[in-house]
């Protein structure tokens, strides 16, 4: 059926006069009665009892009457939810984080004012290694992920936004004699063994590792992996190595576990917003917005 006629059907059974419905819909009567009767041909039954005094629905009138208002409430909802996907306040919005990101306040941030904005957004949240994300969306499986990465960690087909550069620290042992200082340098860790993340988790810093220790004169000794970076601290804590973590995990309190920093200017972590190459969608584009905006305000 079509919807115009049902609109035209509505407006005369509300009225229940043809020259105020014709009225009502800005339109003349002799082609508001045409469409109704083409509306009762389509149908194959009566929808009005028409009289010189008055006019009323029939029962089958009376019957769609019911469906019609529902349809067309249906078909309203069904026009504005996609006016609002294209433009990007409704629909579902993924988006990949690395384990440390929850003790920045950046993403905190980002979540809080997009939501704010954009409350009919559904949000799926996904926490994942930096090389996993990366797959992702590459994959079509992910809209946006912020990441910690260095530049031999970039993927074809995304594309990489700095957002920031996070200090890193070393943990180690509270009884550590580099702790009684109030920075490090890398060279006077060249005897000490490194608890780092295994290769196959992509977080990079393994990497950052490597090449602090290369600037240093020396190649790092590992002695301990570990998948979860408080893990690596608890190992730490014990004594059991030194760890390499981004500044934000300092927040993490477990006994005897020190936070150092390091006085190489390279001890650094990038945080980046990725996205895959070519065209923004209108909820992606939204919420690039609202991180652009928080990112100023920092």
């Amino acid at each position: 059926m079509d919807l115009r006629r049902l609109r035209y059907f509505v407006a005369v059974s509300e009225e229940l006069n043809f020259t105020r419905a014709a009225a009502r819909l800005h339109m003349a009567q002799p082609p508001l009665s045409m469409q109704i009767r083409a509306l009762e041909d389509e149908l194959g039954a009566a929808l009005f009892i028409r009289s010189k005094r008055k006019v009323s629905l029939t029962d089958a009138g009376q019957r769609l009457l019911e469906r019609a208002r529902r349809l067309l409430d249906d078909a309203d909802s069904a026009a504005e939810e996609v006016r609002r996907v294209a433009r990007g306040e409704a629909g579902c919005l993924r988006v990949g984080f690395t384990a440390s990101m929850p003790y920045s306040a950046v993403l905190g941030d980002v979540l809080r004012s997009y939501r704010a904005r954009f409350p009919a957004v559904d949000l799926q949240l996904r926490e994942m290694f930096t090389r996993e994300q990366f797959v992702a969306i590459g994959q079509g499986g992910l809209d946006v992920g912020f990441v910690r990465h260095t530049a031999s960690m970039a993927s074809d087909g995304v594309v990489l936004r700095e957002i920031g550069r996070d200090p890193l620290r070393l943990v180690m042992h509270a009884g550590h004699p580099a702790v009684t200082g109030d920075a490090v340098n890398m060279a006077d860790l060249r005897d000490e063994g490194f608890i780092v993340f295994p290769p196959d988790v992509g977080t990079g810093l393994p990497g950052v590792l490597q090449q602090l220790c290369r600037n240093a004169g020396f190649a790092p000794r590992i002695v301990q992996t570990a998948r979860e970076a408080t893990t690596q601290i608890g190992l730490a804590a014990a004594g059991l190595g030194i760890a390499l973590l981004p500044a934000q995990l300092e927040c993490v309190h477990i006994p005897r576990a020190r936070y150092v920093p390091i006085r190489d200017p390279a001890a650094v972590f990038s945080l980046s917003v990725a996205v895959a190459e070519g065209p923004v969608s209108p909820l992606l584009a939204g919420f690039l917005d609202v991180l652009a905006q928080v990112s100023e305000g920092a």
